[in-house]
């Protein structure tokens, strides 16, 4: 096992540990996970988002309540720009645990930006909202103080998404993109697609032992033809999820195209995440569709994983578009 592989094995050991605790975000500050994308000099790990990747099954795995999706999104967007003292500085902010979220679909004129973003993770009570610009055909990065931030009703209860909406705000940062935006798009995309992969991971796994000790017929009903199949597939299902998703996160942090990996893990990864805690519920028996087996959880956080950032169907008619 080269040192990498090692760095990784104790980083998810060291996420199940933290996450088996009561998660606050200052023990998710602590553990380093808001810095690990954050260049060393400005106080970060100066890690790529293979690292990130880890830290976002695991929050999948313990379906965790946390700010991080925003976080990873803004840094993500502030590393792709091109480095300056304030764009340094908000970095090292958003490292040390300030919580910031990012929103596309914006333009910038005269100073000012307009737009509406939906489905904007942890933008409500972010102390940085950055969003992606464009003005007069160049992408940029931008942050204002004008900004309205509405929090969006969910069912799922883990996440918080709002609408963020600029009319005419006043610009207070720039920072021109140096890549190409759509490595953002592919960013939220297979940062969903993490999480997905993890809860589904915890849903086999939780199903597999309770097979194990549930009896019918003075059996285990995981002795029963039916269910060992049902669980081979669901395992299948996470097999194949995970190698898209690892495929996806390793290019981008090469910082390579992962458009079509990404759409690839996306439509994939989530929309597996359903069916598996899905088929999770259903093994569990009638157990499964009460509060107390915390199935109902993990379903509703999948259910609006594979409609974040562009539905299954979605990711694949830009992959039908690239090979039409």
């Amino acid at each position: 096992m080269s040192d990498l592989q090692e760095f990784h094995v104790e980083l998810r050991t060291v996420a199940r540990d933290v996450l088996a605790k009561t998660l606050t975000w200052q023990r998710l500050v602590d553990a380093g996970w808001t810095g690990l994308e954050v260049p060393e000099p400005l106080g970060g790990a100066g890690a790529t988002f293979v690292e990130t990747a880890i830290v976002l099954e695991e929050l999948g795995r313990a379906a965790a309540q946390t700010r991080y999706l925003g976080t990873v999104l803004a840094v993500g967007a502030l590393t792709a720009t091109s480095p300056d003292d304030g764009r340094d500085a908000l970095l090292e902010r958003i490292g040390a645990g300030a919580a910031a979220s990012f929103a596309s679909g914006f333009t910038v004129s005269h100073g000012t930006v307009s737009g509406r973003a939906e489905f904007v993770p942890d933008a409500a009570g972010a102390e940085a909202v950055l969003l992606l610009a464009d003005d007069g055909g160049t992408p940029v990065v931008v942050t204002s103080p004008e900004l309205t931030v509405t929090a969006q009703p969910l069912l799922d209860e883990t996440r918080e998404l709002a609408i963020v909406t600029a009319d005419a705000a006043v610009v207070s940062a720039s920072w021109p993109l140096a890549s190409d935006p759509a490595a953002l798009r592919d960013l939220a995309a297979i940062a969903v697609a993490c999480d997905s992969l993890g809860l589904a991971e915890a849903m086999l796994s939780k199903t597999v032992e309770y097979v194990k000790v549930r009896h019918q017929f003075d059996r285990p009903i995981g002795s029963f033809q039916a269910v060992k199949h049902a669980c081979a597939d669901m395992l299948v299902k996470c097999s194949v999820a995970r190698q898209l998703v690892t495929a996806a996160a390793a290019l981008l942090a090469d910082r390579t195209d992962a458009s079509t990996a990404a759409s690839m893990a996306k439509s994939y990864a989530c929309g597996m995440a359903v069916d598996v805690v899905g088929k999770a519920m259903q093994l569990h028996g009638g157990i499964g569709y009460t509060w107390e087996s915390g199935v109902h959880v993990y379903l509703k956080r999948a259910t609006l994983n594979r409609a974040l950032f562009d539905s299954p169907a979605v990711h694949r008619q830009r992959l039908a578009a690239r090979y039409g």
